[in-house]
């Protein structure tokens, strides 16, 4: 960010005492200057306490709220400001006291050559049986959901729901089929969704959704959803802002990494949980899809599984590694995730928020490939041709130099701008020629491109890719509490998860996500619906949802039962429908 927006920022300038900035100045400084290349995150000042009972309260109903439209309580918030992952120290007199400089230590210089890598890592050889395994169950949408929600974080969320009610004096008595109905409101409000959720229950033919509303009542929803909880208020971390939710971010990441595709290749990256609620670590990001809420660290495959995620809390509560920055320090931390599952040569890809030689010299110390663009200032004095220099050459031209210790290669690459790439395991050779738009031209042609920059823009999407599922079909219902809307993202990442699952092991009977989305949604509402409040209307429910064609899966079942066709004896059912019903009666069941 300029000079400009900093100091409104910092409230420096003919003011003599340092003041904190609103959200609105910020804004319209940042506006001012679009054109800088420069990030800065922006911080609405947290609580003191981040862990303490008051943080349960309120923070704004979000029903209708976009980033366009914030109110006037997040427009006129104090803001803080902290350089993004420069590793460097603030200056702002606010985040944190001022700290005598201390003289850095004298590293010795790399020595650069000019030739290509020789990278001595092992060849990929390992196998998945766990995905071997998987294919061989079978399993359904739903049961590929309940591998990452499964029996006992749906008993742990139940247990901790029931105790942060029963803090607050009310007996909500929540059981297993209630939070399944909730969790598939939720999901189902990312395909159907309307201006208020109670719009869900009304009788008003234009909004009346009757699989909502014969799974559970309003109020029932209601008060379950204002009590939904995922930690004992007693045990929180203070030095945790998010320690409201560290129980189920660890449970998820357990279980994202359980059953996470084996592969060589994966994606580092900054993803973004939309919030525009008072309260939390929320941050501003120029050039984002969504201007506001949370930022995620995430480590994906390069299809798009998460495999781990860490809500970003800035450098106040989590200190970086002495050698690295923020981002850096995440990378390591994705990577020891990725070795407790083994110490294979994996192959880490990231952007040039993360990307020094120096994190590339210890990925290349822990085993492991890494490969992404840089900044000039972060490739350690790698003399290389000059930009300007190199823009006026062919393009295609490019400059590479290898340190001699440690056999890392830093590659300057003439595209439609000079792009900086750092690499400790993929080498220059061999170059081969792509083809690139020329917007002068108007035209496409044939440039020179090094295998390290090939490979880079083949595999670093991952997270991209995560964001663009999520973003489709994300659930659009919130409530009042900070957290809510990071437990959509949650859900959303599970989901996108399952999906990822089902392309690898239902390869002959593959859906869309939106159709997976579907299925699981309805299974939960109608599987887990209140049976006894419903009354006459569950005929009707079970007639409309045999013959919609929508979802049905036949699976195995322990118990026999009579088949609801045949009415002999089966052990396979229909898991949307819930009736026995063997495979050769199976469809026409769902016809007639």
């Amino acid at each position: 960010m300029a000079s400009t927006s900093r100091d409104v920022i910092t409230g420096r300038g003919s003011h003599s005492k340092v003041k904190s900035a609103k959200l609105l100045e910020v804004l319209n400084a940042m506006e001012a200057e679009e054109s800088s290349n420069n990030r800065e995150e922006i911080f609405i000042a947290p609580p003191d306490n981040a862990s303490g009972e008051f943080t349960d309260e309120d923070s704004g109903d979000e029903d209708s709220q976009r980033g366009a439209h914030l109110p006037g309580s997040v427009l006129h918030a104090s803001v803080l400001c902290e350089d993004s992952g420069t590793g460097e120290d603030n200056d702002d007199l606010e985040l944190q006291p001022a700290k005598k400089r201390q003289k850095a230590d004298v590293k010795p210089q790399r020595v650069w050559t000019k030739r290509d890598i020789r990278p001595d890592f092992g060849s990929w050889m390992a196998s998945d049986p766990h995905i071997e395994d998987l294919k061989s169950q079978e399993l359904s949408p739903v049961g590929l959901f309940e591998l990452f929600f499964d029996e006992g974080t749906i008993n742990f969320i139940v247990n901790e729901t029931n105790r942060y009610a029963w803090q607050k004096n009310v007996n909500l008595s929540l059981t297993t089929q209630e939070l399944k109905c909730v969790l598939g409101i939720l999901i189902l409000s990312g395909y159907i969704s309307y201006p208020r959720r109670r719009m869900f229950w009304e009788t008003s033919p234009d909004s009346h959704h009757h699989l909502v509303a014969d799974a559970i009542r309003r109020d029932r929803f209601e008060l379950i959803f204002s009590y939904l909880h995922f930690a004992d208020n007693n045990e929180l971390d203070a030095n945790d802002r998010f320690a409201k939710v560290r129980p189920l971010i660890i449970r998820m990441n357990c279980n994202f990494q359980k059953h996470a595709p084996l592969e060589e290749f994966y994606s580092f990256g900054e993803s973004m949980c939309e919030y525009f609620g008072h309260r939390g670590s929320k941050q501003l990001y120029t050039g984002k899809p969504l201007r506001l809420g949370y930022k995620i660290w995430c480590g994906t495959t390069s299809r798009g599984y998460l495999v781990w995620f860490e809500p970003s809390q800035g450098t106040l509560f989590t200190k970086p590694d002495r050698s690295l920055d923020l981002g850096g320090s995440m990378v390591i931390k994705f990577v020891d995730a990725l070795q407790e599952r083994g110490f294979l040569p994996y192959h880490i890809f990231f952007d040039k928020v993360f990307t020094s030689v120096k994190l590339m010299s210890i990925l290349r110390k822990k085993g492991v490939k890494a490969t992404g663009t840089v900044r000039e200032y972060r490739t350690e004095r790698c003399p290389l041709k000059d930009p300007k220099e190199l823009k006026k050459m062919k393009r295609g031209s490019f400059d590479y130099k290898v340190d001699e210790s440690e056999e890392i290669i830093v590659c300057r690459w003439h595209d439609s701008s000079v792009v900086n790439i750092c690499s400790n395991a993929v080498g220059i050779e061999p170059v081969r020629m792509t083809s690139r738009h020329s917007g002068a031209a108007k035209t496409r042609t044939q440039v020179h491109q090094p295998s390290l920059v090939k490979l880079y823009q083949e595999k670093v999407g991952g997270v991209g890719r995560m964001d663009q599922n999520i973003a489709k079909y994300k659930v659009k219902i919130r409530g009042m509490k900070w957290y809510s809307s990071f437990i959509g993202y949650v859900i959303d990442a599970a989901l996108n998860n399952a999906w990822q699952l089902h392309r690898i092991c239902c390869q002959d009977a593959q859906v869309d996500l939106l159709a997976f989305r579907r299925y699981i949604a309805c299974v939960y509402l109608e599987s887990n619906a209140d049976t006894a409040s419903q009354g006459r209307r569950s005929r009707r429910l079970e007639t409309e949802s045999r013959f919609d064609m929508i979802g049905h899966w036949i699976i195995h079942q322990d118990k026999r039962t009579r088949c609801a066709l045949c009415h002999s004896q089966t052990n396979t059912r229909c898991e949307k429908c819930q009736k026995g019903v063997h495979a050769k009666c199976f469809r026409e069941y769902h016809i007639r």
